[in-house]
């Protein structure tokens, strides 16, 4: 049996069978529609989802099989004092596989420590959301026709943002990756990714303030939004919530095949202006998601 937690426990080759697989579905979508007959997926979302949770039960759905959970922890047994590893043994009762997002840090772990079933973390804090990864990389890839040689821009919220964290890991892991990192110094990205990921393999990284300045190198533009769940000071986030304002005229200077990519939900970060823009792909990269997860789901049932 195995989970996925963090996106470090796939190897490349692993992510690009992935990959190889989700284009397959996006292809042969009907030979994929009975895989997992007969399979349950339950979705524990201690914290709020509109696009990751709809995606895995459409996931699941597609390849028809069941789902059942709950979409916030106020209705389940949790606010009556259960703890999550209790909850994950009860629950991998009636499932055969769990999707499980949490507001801790390291809850979705313990949970696979307890668990009889697969777990797959869909976000914990604001740590790591591997899914959410796979959902870039298969959207970059679908792109650029490559995962290697690319100038990637992270902009936004580089502190809290499990997604940036998780995507910065993965990429680290091809050839002539360049990253130029962009916020204020106030949401810069943690040590520990520059450290343990970029300068321990060795990734060019640039850390700035000014997004037009570099905009016309990039390959990607990955935006995010300042995420006023993980602020304790109110002041801090309305100072910071519109930092960075993405719209048509800036994309003037941007290369005419850039990619921008967002995992949403977006506020004000992207002007709507941006969205009839042939390099606007976020709509397509949440599409990329459910065939992503599809492609998981298959993999960690260890059906072929």
């Amino acid at each position: 049996m195995r989970h996925l937690i963090d996106i470090k426990e796939l190897s490349v080759d692993e992510i690009d069978e992935l990959i190889k697989v989700a284009n397959d579905i996006i292809a042969n979508k009907e030979k994929y529609s009975h895989k997992c007959d007969g399979k349950k997926l339950a979705t524990l979302f201690f914290e709020p989802s509109t696009r990751t949770r709809l995606s895995f039960e459409a996931a699941m759905l597609e390849l028809g099989g069941n789902v059942l959970g709950f979409s916030e922890s106020s209705s389940s047994s949790v606010s009556k004092g259960e703890s999550v590893a209790d909850t994950i043994r009860v629950v991998g009762c009636y499932s055969d596989i769990i999707v499980m997002r949490h507001p801790k840090e390291g809850a979705p772990l313990v949970a696979s420590e307890k668990s009889t079933v697969p777990i797959i973390n869909a976000g914990d804090g604001g740590h790591n959301h591997p899914t959410q990864t796979l959902t870039d990389i298969l959207t970059i890839s679908r792109e650029k026709g490559r995962l290697n040689n690319l100038t990637i821009g992270l902009c936004g919220d580089l502190k809290f943002g499990r997604t940036v964290h998780s995507l910065a890991t993965a990429m680290s892991r091809y050839s002539g990756i360049k990253f130029i990192l962009i916020s204020p110094d106030e949401l810069k990205i943690p040590e520990y990714i520059k450290k343990n990921v970029l300068e321990k393999n060795n990734i060019e990284y640039l850390e700035t303030k000014d997004i037009e300045e570099y905009l016309p190198e990039l390959d990607i533009l990955y935006m995010t939004r300042v995420q006023k769940e993980r602020f304790f000071n109110e002041d801090d986030y309305v100072r910071l919530k519109d930092y960075y304002i993405l719209n048509k005229a800036k994309l003037e200077k941007a290369k005419k095949d850039l990619s921008i990519l967002h995992p949403l939900p977006r506020v004000n970060e992207i002007n709507t202006d941006v969205d009839d823009d042939p390099r606007a792909r976020y709509f397509e990269q949440a599409l990329c998601g459910k065939y992503i997860r599809m492609a998981l789901i298959l993999k960690l049932l260890e059906i072929k």
